[in-house]
């Protein structure tokens, strides 16, 4: 009776205020017994994770190697040398 979610960058073009009510929403998924998998950039909604897959570690021919899986919080200790984790380090 559970279902997975899957949203591909559901930030875009939304106010911080409207990107808060987004992850309630997600939350109150995922309080039911749902599973949420989100692909995003915005570090406000990386960092609400249980885990984060990084990959790149640039864009198109320069990307997609494994760069990083695991916590937010472990994430960050990596900031001098992954992109994402330079920036999540400033939102934690």
């Amino acid at each position: 009776d559970h279902i997975l979610f899957i949203f591909d960058e559901p930030t875009t073009g939304l106010h911080f205020h409207d990107i808060a009510k987004l992850m309630h929403s997600i939350n109150a998924l995922i309080e039911q017994g749902n599973s949420v998998l989100i692909i995003e950039h915005n570090t406000e909604v990386i960092k609400c994770a249980d885990w984060v897959v990084d990959l790149g570690p640039e864009g198109g021919d320069e990307g997609g190697a494994l760069c990083f899986a695991g916590t937010p919080d472990n994430m960050v200790k990596l900031k001098d040398s992954n992109y994402t984790a330079h920036y999540l380090a400033e939102v934690l």
